[in-house]
């Protein structure tokens, strides 16, 4: 069994039906079924960056059950068939598979840039933070550096937006540029905060999520969530930069940047802890938000690839998260 990048792989996306394939691929929501005739059958999601599709096999013992994981990365060997209108995968044989890093990026949606790259842009932006203790405070996050590792390598979400490796990185830089950007039109409003609160929004993710072997929430991201993990982070943050920088926050700025991040979903129904009720959090919130629905209406209306099952016709399906289904054609575009 290979342990190294398959440079001549086949991803989902361009498959069609009976073709024989073999390689490394993610598998998810592995359940046993049961035929017809009461025997056992082994299903599940099998997927890479490009998507996902069931996979099915016929014959299983409880010993290759036991082996498998729920969620995280298998090595098969099988053949692809329609079935209903979709493609599915049936499996001739698996088994687990620890993947290589390059393997990593080939069976989980990631990032198109580099997140090093991407990194270093925020840093930069950073930089030119003018109140000491604010760039301070986002120094001692800098330093932390299991925390930015998992800052460039998380999705920004499970599902909906940036929902790739490094997506965490893209969204937050993405914010960072619009702040940048946008807060010289409004002289009153404390670029240090925006900045900084951009910065700091999402960083809960990187505790809510788990993303070493497919997407998904961790215990703490059930019970707590990102929005409340991320404001008792930032308090346990604060009070090391105050230790050990001799910078002290002005008064106030901990509960103003603590609720940035707390009321950064905007409204309770879409899991807000408190409404934005300062500029900089009403600012914060709608640039979040910006960024968020575009990203999710220009993956459904013009994604980078088209799917095998896609028949045409000018709309997408309707997006639950935007609550419209969307109109696909650029009209501009050659």
């Amino acid at each position: 069994m290979p342990t190294t990048s398959d440079t001549a792989r086949r991803f989902i996306a361009d498959m069609t039906p009976a073709e024989r394939i073999e390689g490394a691929f993610s598998i998810a929501n592995t359940q046993i079924g049961t035929k017809k005739n009461g025997e056992p059958y082994l299903r599940c999601l099998i997927g890479d960056k490009t998507g996902q599709v069931p996979g099915r096999k016929w014959t299983v013992d409880e010993n290759l059950v036991r082996r498998l994981p729920s969620d995280g990365f298998i090595w098969l060997e099988g053949e692809t068939q329609a079935y209903q209108g979709e493609l599915q995968i049936i499996v001739h044989n698996i088994t687990p598979l620890d993947p290589s890093p390059e393997q990593m990026r080939e069976l989980l949606p990631a990032s198109k840039r580099d997140p090093k790259e991407m990194f270093s842009e925020i840093v930069a932006l950073l930089a030119t933070l003018e109140h000491p203790a604010m760039k301070a405070l986002a120094q001692v996050y800098l330093d932390d550096e299991f925390l930015m590792d998992q800052f460039r390598t998380a999705p920004a979400a499970k599902t909906m937006h940036h929902a790739y490796l490094g997506g965490l990185c893209e969204h937050t830089l993405n914010l960072l540029n619009l702040g940048n950007a946008i807060c010289p039109m409004y002289p009153k409003i404390s670029r240090d905060l925006v900045m900084v609160g951009l910065f700091l929004h999402d960083l809960g993710k990187t505790r809510e999520l788990v993303f070493d072997r497919g997407f998904a929430y961790s215990d703490r991201g059930e019970l707590i969530g990102h929005i409340v993990e991320g404001a008792i982070m930032l308090h346990d943050k604060a009070q090391l930069m105050m230790r050990d920088s001799g910078q002290r926050l002005p008064g106030g700025t901990l509960t103003v940047l603590q609720h940035i991040i707390l009321s950064h979903h905007g409204l309770p129904e879409y899991g807000a802890a408190k409404i934005p009720s300062t500029p900089e959090a009403i600012f914060v919130s709608m640039l979040d938000n910006l960024d968020a629905k575009t990203a999710i209406a220009l993956d459904a209306a013009r994604p980078d690839r088209a799917s095998g099952m896609d028949l045409g016709g000018n709309f997408t399906e309707r997006q639950w998260a935007l609550g419209t289904k969307l109109y696909k054609p650029d009209p501009l575009a050659e």
